[in-house]
C-alpha cells in the first residue's frame, strides 16, 4: 500500500485472455492488452502520489497504493470537473479498450457544460466510437480507422456515455458526469 519514490521493475504475469492489467498514476500509464497472455516487465519511475491498478473490462478488479508521504487531503486530480477549454481525446482500440482523457492524459470523470474540442482516435476496423450525451449523439463507423476532430456541445447536465457499439457488453464503454 506504500512505496518510496524511485524506479522499479514491475513484472506482470497476465494469465487470462479476458482480463488486462492497467497501472496508472502521476506520470505512469502502462497496460496489457485484453487478448495478451504472458509475462511483461515495465521499468517505471514512481513519484509522490496515488497509483491505481485495475482490469479495463472489469474495473472492480482493482487496487491502489501511495508513493511517498500520504497526502493529507484527497487529491483533486481527476475529480475536479474539467472545462470546455480542456482538449479531450477519445481513443477506441486497437485492443478492446476505449478511453476518454484530457490531452494531458488525465482520465475524464466530471465535465462542466460547454463546447469541447474532441479528438476521436478510432484504431481498429473491429470497433467504432459512439458518444451520447443530452443533446449530442455522434459516432464513427466500424470500418473507419483514423482520427476525426469533433466539436461537442454539452449544454445540459447529465451523463456523457462513450462506447464501442459492437463491444459495449464486454466492457468497451465508459461515462463522465456533466455538471453546471
Amino acid at each position: 500500500t506504500q512505496l518510496d519514490p524511485g524506479t522499479y521493475v514491475v513484472r506482470v504475469e497476465d494469465k487470462s485472455e479476458i482480463h488486462s492489467f492497467h497501472l496508472e498514476g502521476p506520470g505512469v500509464d502502462q497496460q496489457t492488452d485484453i487478448e495478451f497472455t504472458g509475462t511483461v516487465e515495465w521499468t517505471v519511475t514512481f513519484g509522490d502520489g496515488r497509483y491505481r491498478y485495475h482490469c479495463d473490462p472489469h474495473p472492480t478488479l482493482s487496487g491502489a497504493f501511495t508513493v511517498g508521504a500520504p497526502p493529507t487531503t484527497p487529491p483533486l486530480v481527476g475529480r475536479a470537473p474539467i472545462t470546455a477549454r480542456t482538449k479531450l481525446v477519445l481513443t477506441s482500440g486497437p485492443a478492446q479498450r476505449i478511453t476518454l482523457k484530457t490531452a494531458a492524459g488525465t482520465t475524464v470523470r466530471t465535465m462542466k457544460r460547454g463546447t469541447y474540442s474532441l479528438t476521436v482516435r478510432d484504431r481498429s476496423r473491429a470497433h467504432d466510437v459512439h458518444v451520447i450525451a443530452p443533446g449530442f449523439n455522434r459516432n464513427t463507423t466500424v470500418a473507419f480507422v483514423g482520427t476525426q476532430r469533433w466539436k461537442m456541445k454539452l449544454s445540459r447536465v447529465g451523463t456523457l456515455r462513450f462506447l464501442c457499439d459492437p463491444h459495449a457488453s464486454v466492457g468497451m464503454r465508459g461515462s463522465a458526469k456533466i455538471v453546471r
